[in-house]
């Protein structure tokens, strides 16, 4: 696994439902929000034209294992992690953590893609150059 990628995140009085604790559907957001941050910072984007062409890192699973609640002004701090770069999909781990104590283990699975003649995403190999930005230090910005 890569060396991780950190981004903090405090919880709004809006991500939380009737016991005032974190929704779990908005952990989904919150990952592809650091998937977003953790791109951006190689350079890359979850979607984006190119010559005219649309390509892109749809995702094809998600999941979510939840260890303790997080609530409203919560600074959660996400590490993501890639797991994997297979030859057309991208593996990430998101561990979220509240003052060092676990909250929750992500997973999501993308897969590269490029717009047909067809105007329909279809996966493709990742190239070489997306593969080695992917696949940079685990930097934080």
């Amino acid at each position: 696994m890569s060396e991780p990628f950190r981004v903090t995140r405090r919880v709004e009085f809006g991500d939380t439902d009737m016991a005032g604790i974190v929704h779990f559907s908005n952990f989904f957001r919150y990952m592809e929000s650091a998937e977003t941050a953790f791109l951006r910072a190689r350079g890359l984007s979850v979607a984006w034209r190119d010559g005219g062409v649309r390509y892109g890192f749809p995702r094809v699973s998600v999941a979510c294992d939840f260890a303790r609640p997080a609530r409203f002004e919560d600074v959660l701090t996400v590490e993501v992690r890639l797991e994997k770069v297979g030859r057309t999909s991208v593996a990430y781990r998101f561990e979220f953590s509240r003052d060092g104590a676990a909250v929750a283990t992500g997973r999501a699975t993308a897969v590269y893609c490029r717009e047909g003649p067809d105007h329909a995403m279809h996966s493709v190999e990742i190239p070489a150059d997306v593969r080695a930005k992917l696949e940079g230090d685990g930097a934080t910005p």
